[in-house]
């Protein structure tokens, strides 16, 4: 059997997968760029695993990787929800998956899972959750939206030339190994570092939430079960950001939630931040575009199909953020005063 190579393994979720599929025997190079930091793959035995250097734009990069390897998963791209030069976003997701796709192609593998997101399906204005048939209705939305479904659309293109390929579409991941930290774990940083006198403020609409490790084990499902030119949504619980941050109150004893921020006042909000990181630089972590077309709606999904067909399951909200503020709260992310505020209780998860 040949090896599989991993794209995007110094990440969040790539490094989480890569120690998951060592655990389990898999034959395993990673494709990281040069100059990336490997922190994330710290205690992975060196020995079960290969590292290339190369850039998944570079589509000569990845053919030379692909030596000696039968199967593929593509998970490299930009994490940002906002660059003030969007090539950055459009050309990592989408560039990328073209010539990573184009070298796998010339290398006749068996399979291709290449990662896409929840944010390639859409939003709702309702609570019924939506799932791979729902019609993609966020063509305006920001970069990183936008790029992941444009890249979704390349990569399914490719089973029309026999590629044996698969798309999985991750909900919200948080959880333990989240170290740079994404845009997901900085919302629970922020809760944790809160502290104003008031309440944390949230708005109306919801979310769902997965662990990262369910994730990468669906990855792995993809992988062995899915069906080639199949999209699998890998989610985990639908709730509000309400309850999500009630939760979070729970785990740390912390200040609930507060007073909800109108979709109008979140614009603003967003207008505001936004025209900061384009002055000062930064990520903001609100947009204009993100309140417009988030904040009163729902990102609400099904993993029926995945559950069905690749033996799928997630853990409950409560145990994903427990498990997520444990990592934080054990690795140095909080400071003694932040730490001397929480009332932990990891009951229940």
């Amino acid at each position: 059997m040949g090896k599989v190579l991993l794209t995007g393994a110094s990440g969040f979720l790539g490094s989480r997968l890569a120690r998951i599929m060592v655990e389990q025997g898999y034959p395993l190079r990673l494709l990281v760029r040069p100059g990336s930091s490997l922190g994330a793959l710290k205690g992975i035995p060196a020995g079960k695993y290969e590292v290339v250097h190369g850039d998944v734009r570079i589509e000569h990069d990845v053919f030379r990787a692909l030596a000696g390897c039968d199967r593929l998963l593509h998970l490299a791209a930009v994490f940002k929800m906002f660059a003030r030069d969007p090539k950055e976003i459009f050309d990592g997701a989408i560039e990328g998956t073209r010539a990573t796709l184009e070298a796998a192609r010339k290398r006749d593998l068996k399979k291709v899972v290449v990662t896409s997101s929840v944010a390639a399906v859409g939003v709702s204005d309702g609570q019924e959750p939506m799932d791979e048939e729902t019609e993609f209705n966020l063509e305006d939305s920001e970069a990183y939206i936008v790029a992941k479904r444009r890249a979704e659309e390349v990569a399914l293109g490719y089973v029309d030339q026999d590629m044996p390929l698969v798309v999985v579409n991750p909900a919200g991941i948080f959880g333990p190994g989240d170290w740079k930290p994404t845009p997901s774990g900085e919302s629970i940083l922020k809760f944790l570092r809160w502290q104003m006198p008031f309440r944390f403020p949230t708005s109306e609409g919801g979310m769902n939430v997965v662990d990262v490790d369910d994730v990468a084990a669906g990855h792995l499902g993809a992988l062995e079960k899915g069906r080639i030119g199949q999209r699998y949504i890998l989610g985990g619980d639908n709730i509000t950001l309400e309850q999500m941050f009630n939760i979070l109150a729970s785990i740390t004893g912390l200040r609930g939630p507060g007073a909800k921020s109108s979709r109008g006042t979140a614009m603003l909000m967003g207008r505001i931040m936004e025209a900061s990181a384009r002055i000062f630089g930064g990520d903001p972590p609100l947009t204009y575009k993100l309140a417009r077309d988030f904040v009163g709606r729902y990102a609400w999904v099904s993993s029926a199909k995945a559950e069905k067909e690749l033996g799928y399951k997630h853990r409950s909200a409560r145990e994903m953020l427990v498990r997520a503020v444990k990592w934080y709260v054990h690795h140095g992310y909080l400071s003694d005063s932040q730490l001397r505020r929480l009332r932990l209780d990891f009951s229940n998860a």
